[in-house]
């Protein structure tokens, strides 16, 4: 079975921030971290080269795959900031037409700047994902 390329590493999140060039997606970064951090009492940590996640878990799938993923995390992408965030799905649109400009894809939700959204339903997505992913995913 294939290796997971998405885990946990001891890379620093604040030097993997600084080398963002755009500045406003970098700035933006650091406010994401102090956001989701204080929505979910979770501290950073790098996932892969370029995933700033918070908390984990541990998945196994009905094929045998299984593995670890932070429970909400993000990543700032050449084009947007990708979020990766598991709400409720009985939640999830509501959350996402009061969020502000965004895109969605299938598993992450994509935005330019912080400025396009609201932040105060950021927190809310970021804490409703935890509590979602570990009740899909006990320990």
């Amino acid at each position: 079975m294939a290796k997971n390329k998405t885990t946990e590493t001891a890379e620093n999140v604040t030097d993997f921030i600084n080398k963002v060039k755009d500045e406003t997606k970098r700035d933006d970064s650091f406010e994401i971290i102090k956001l989701i951090t204080r929505a979910t009492g979770l501290k950073p940590k790098m996932w892969g080269p370029s995933i700033v996640g918070f908390g984990s878990y541990h998945y196994k799938y009905d094929s045998g795959h299984e593995g670890e993923a932070p429970l909400v995390g993000f990543s700032p992408r050449a084009a947007a900031i990708s979020l990766y965030m598991a709400c409720d799905p009985q939640k999830r649109e509501g959350l996402l037409k009061k969020f502000g400009k965004h895109k969605t894809g299938k598993g992450c939700i994509y935005i330019k700047k912080l400025a396009d959204i609201d932040t105060d339903v950021l927190k809310e997505m970021a804490v409703s994902s935890v509590s979602y992913m570990k009740k899909k995913y006990p320990a």
